[in-house]
């Protein structure tokens, strides 16, 4: 996740519940069985867990992201 925040040069925000497409597909069955009201009652259950800033200078992020972008051209090459 800080690899993300500093290659993308933005706050990352993990939550409480990373298995979040089971989440969401609970979620949605209770919405559709009356469990649940509406949206606005579950976004009251989300919570952060960690938040990640980024560190890195652009100039530094930009080398990585080109490092990381040579590395799947590689690693996906025929």
């Amino acid at each position: 996740m800080q690899f993300q925040a500093d290659l993308l040069g933005i706050p990352v925000v993990r939550t409480e519940v990373i298995e979040t497409t089971a989440l969401g597909a609970a979620y949605l069955a209770g919405l559709s069985t009356g469990v649940y009201r509406d949206a606005g009652e579950l976004s009251k259950q989300w919570r952060v867990e960690r938040r990640f800033l980024p560190t890195l200078s652009r100039e530094k992020a930009e080398e990585k992201m080109a490092r990381w972008e040579l590395a799947v051209r590689r690693a996906t090459l025929a």
